[in-house]
């Protein structure tokens, strides 16, 4: 094997001398063009959802549990529907969860839905309707036409601020005018039974 010559070795030598000048050459124009740098900073963004609450005061208690039913006879019972939301919402009210007998008492038992100011779960005393009440009706009609949130009557616009309420009246009548004596004695022992929803729902947003 041959061995390089020292004139060849000293030619390799200086070779690698440039190379060595051009890299501390780039290293010192890339200090020289640093830029002067500032910053601001805007912290702790976040993102949080607001809720809704709605509560009543009737303490799991029925509003209603009528028995010994006779032909016209009516009663009527209070309920203050409290929101705890922090958003604006809408309340509506709708019926749901239909039971009842053989015998049809849903045709004959008229319900109303008023909302107002006044009155508790206790006594409608001092209560005093606003405009926008759910037309009065028979259960079976009323659980045929308002029935969930979409369908549901008696609006009340919330603000957002938690604690306001809202006092609901429902009145109801054992109707049987118009039926003959037989269709009457038919509904003896008759039963039926069902839900009054309030529910409520935020606002959506705008749109832009």
């Amino acid at each position: 094997m041959s061995v390089p010559s020292s004139r060849l070795r000293r030619a390799s030598a200086l070779a690698v001398v440039p190379v060595a000048v051009l890299a501390a050459g780039a290293l010192v124009w890339q200090s020289s063009t640093a830029a002067f740098t500032a910053t601001t900073r805007n912290a702790g963004n976040s993102w949080s959802t607001g809720q809704v609450v709605l509560t009543d005061d009737d303490a799991g208690r029925a509003g209603f549990t009528e028995a010994n039913l006779v032909p016209g006879e009516t009663g009527q019972r209070c309920i203050v529907v409290t929101s705890g939301s922090n958003v604006a919402g809408e309340v509506r009210a709708y019926m749901e969860n239909l039971s009842t007998s053989a015998q049809g008492l849903e045709n004959y038992i008229e319900f109303q839905v008023e909302r107002g100011t006044g009155g508790s779960f206790e006594s409608c005393d001092g209560f005093e309707p606003v405009p926008g009440a759910l037309p009065p009706a028979s259960l079976v009609d009323l659980v045929a036409n308002n029935y969930d949130y979409a369908t549901g009557g008696a609006a009340w616009e919330t603000t957002g601020t938690p604690g306001e309420s809202m006092t609901y009246r429902g009145t109801w009548t054992f109707d049987t005018t118009g039926l003959t004596q037989q269709q009457v004695d038919a509904l003896q022992g008759a039963q039926v039974s069902v839900d009054l929803v309030w529910e409520l729902q935020s606002d959506e947003a705008p749109t832009t």
